[in-house]
C-alpha cells in the first residue's frame, strides 16, 4: 500500500454560501469549477480543480476559526496578494519558509489560506 498524493482538501462554507465561494475561489482566484457528482449535488457547496488537486467547498452550519490551512503554489504572489486587497480581502505576511515567499489571507467564510510563491 502507498500514498501517493492528495486527491482533494475540504474547507466549509455557510449554507447558501455557494455564489460568495464562486465569487472567491473561481471569480478572485480564478479556479475552474468543477461539477460535482449527481449522487452529491442534494448536500450543496461547490467544487474547484486546484492544479491536479481539488478544493472542495462544504456546507456546515458554523464554520470554525482555526490557523489549519491548505497552502496553495501560485506564480505571481504579488499581483494575487495585490488583487486581494483591491477586493476588500485582509492579507498577513508571516515568517518566510526557505525558498518560498508567502502570505496568508481568509477567505469570505473564515478559512485561513496560504499562498506561496517558489524563489
Amino acid at each position: 500500500m502507498t500514498v501517493f498524493g492528495i486527491a482533494h482538501v475540504q474547507i466549509a462554507i455557510t449554507p447558501g454560501g455557494e455564489d460568495i465561494a464562486r465569487g472567491f475561489y473561481r471569480d478572485l482566484l480564478g479556479l475552474r469549477e468543477l461539477d460535482k457528482p449527481e449522487s452529491l449535488r442534494d448536500r450543496g457547496g461547490a467544487w474547484f480543480q486546484c492544479g491536479m488537486q481539488e478544493i472542495h467547498c462544504g456546507v456546515e452550519d458554523v464554520v470554525a476559526l482555526t490557523r489549519r490551512h491548505p497552502a496553495l503554489l501560485v506564480d505571481g504572489l504579488d499581483e494575487l496578494k495585490a488583487r486581494l486587497e483591491a477586493a476588500a480581502i485582509r492579507t498577513e505576511v508571516d515568517r518566510q519558509l526557505p525558498g518560498y515567499r508567502r502570505f496568508y489571507a481568509l477567505d469570505p467564510f473564515g478559512n485561513r489560506l496560504e499562498f506561496l510563491e517558489r524563489e
